[in-house]
């Protein structure tokens, strides 16, 4: 996985165990300050106690230092500098040393995953200082005019104590907790962003989706529609060819019916691409199962000779539904326009407790009128099946025994609409 900007940045700028050459500076810093301190307090208080040699008290000295520059593995080893600055503590008191070192050994160990380690070195420290102090107002030296009680001397070194190891250790933990607190909201904003981005990215597949569904559902609704009119109009325009010099009255009366059959075509492409800018209240009622009638006689005006039947009780399903049923008897009377001309039609609308059927049935088309002649994409058949199975129905379609044809589809009575509810 590829690393941000800001993470190269701290990777260029890392050193050893550091996570930036500051940290490192102020770590060596650190340890030189603790260094010096527990150099000159080695002699101090060692010399003061024993009387030793120059070069003794410069080991010594040495020793301290290097005991105080301990401090340079606080990051990688919190607890070496705080083990090193129990051990010198008697001989070698530095604040330096043991203030940084707790402090680094709260801050750097999560808690409570090592709390008994923080609690246990910090217990050991906090007792340790109580004594050292408390043996300091014990050593030997010039007479104090008014010494305090001993229980005095116990409870200021208490206090004495507390200040030097419970501050650092206090102070540590807060600033590990905020540390790890802003860390973690650190890493939740990034789990948002990359959340917010996969939440971006299946918005845009699901516009993208919503796109083609919209493109294809309108070019169905063209098919459906414009087909139909148009096939209507051709059926038309070949009986005119045929009759205009035999019977000009029938002729003009094919014409007035083509003329209206292509008005009927043009208005019902005006609302499918008018659609797409009104709003949900403006939108025309989409065609419904109690159009089939009308749509029956226009096919008998064409020539063609079509029997409607319906049976059972009248039901009233969703518009989609009633629009797909409608669209499947459409689709149906097309298809025996452009293959079974002057072929008998049956079409049936039967309701029943479990649905709705409807079918199209064309016998052998026989002798000259046997088709139109009109060009098929070979799409309504397969637009068709789609939208009665996304409806939860049944669609068939195919050549029957005596030669015929037959669509049929079935919608189930769950799309049926009583008491204003769907069920």
């Amino acid at each position: 996985m590829s690393k941000s900007p800001g993470e190269r940045a701290r990777d260029r700028s890392s050193f050893l165990w550091w996570p930036r050459r500051r940290s490192a500076l102020l770590d060596a810093g650190l340890a030189a300050l603790a260094a010096l301190e527990c150099a000159s307090s080695s002699v101090t208080t060692v010399g003061g106690r024993i009387h030793l040699s120059a070069t003794a008290q410069f080991g010594i000295a040495v020793f301290a230092a290097l005991a105080g520059a301990t401090l340079v593995l606080r990051r990688r080893w919190p607890a070496v500098p705080v083990v090193v600055a129990l051990i010198v503590m008697p001989a070698v008191p530095s604040m330096v040393l043991l203030l940084v070192a707790l402090y680094t050994l709260a801050e750097t160990w999560e808690w409570p995953s090592r709390r008994r380690r923080v609690v246990a070195l910090s217990a050991l420290a906090y007792a340790e200082t109580t004594g050292v102090i408390l043996m300091s107002m014990f050593s030997p030296g010039e007479p104090v005019v008014e010494q305090p009680p001993l229980w005095g001397q116990l409870v200021l070194s208490l206090l004495v104590a507390a200040g030097a190891t419970a501050a650092p250790v206090v102070t540590g933990l807060y600033v590990g907790a905020r540390r790890r607190l802003i860390e973690s909201l650190k890493d939740r904003a990034h789990g948002l962003e990359t959340e917010l981005d996969l939440l971006a990215e299946q918005a845009r597949e699901r516009a993208r989706r919503a796109r083609l569904e919209e493109r294809t559902r309108i070019a169905r609704e063209m098919h459906d529609v414009v087909a139909h009119r148009v096939s209507l109009m051709v059926v038309h325009a070949g009986a005119l060819e045929r009759i205009v010099a035999k019977d000009p009255e029938k002729a003009a009366q094919s014409a007035k019916l083509m003329g209206e059959v292509g008005r009927q075509a043009l208005n019902e492409l005006r609302e499918i691409l008018g659609v797409l800018r009104m709003s949900d209240e403006t939108a025309p009622e989409p065609d419904s199962l109690a159009a089939l009638p009308r749509l029956v006689d226009q096919s008998r005006a064409a020539g063609m000779a079509v029997i409607l039947t319906v049976s059972g009780s009248r039901q009233e399903f969703t518009g989609e539904a009633e629009q797909t049923a409608y669209r499947v008897v459409q689709e149906g009377l097309t298809n025996a326009h452009k293959h079974a001309g002057g072929a008998q039609v049956s079409v049936l609308l039967a309701y029943a407790p479990n649905g709705v059927r409807v079918s199209v049935v064309n016998a052998c088309p026989v002798g000259e009128r046997a088709g139109a002649g009109l060009p098929s994409g070979g799409n309504g058949l397969v637009g068709m099946r789609e939208r009665v199975v996304a409806l939860g129905g049944t669609f068939s379609a195919g050549p029957e025994r005596d030669g015929g044809f037959r669509v049929e589809a079935v919608l189930p009575s769950r799309l049926a609409i009583r008491d204003d509810r769907l069920v």
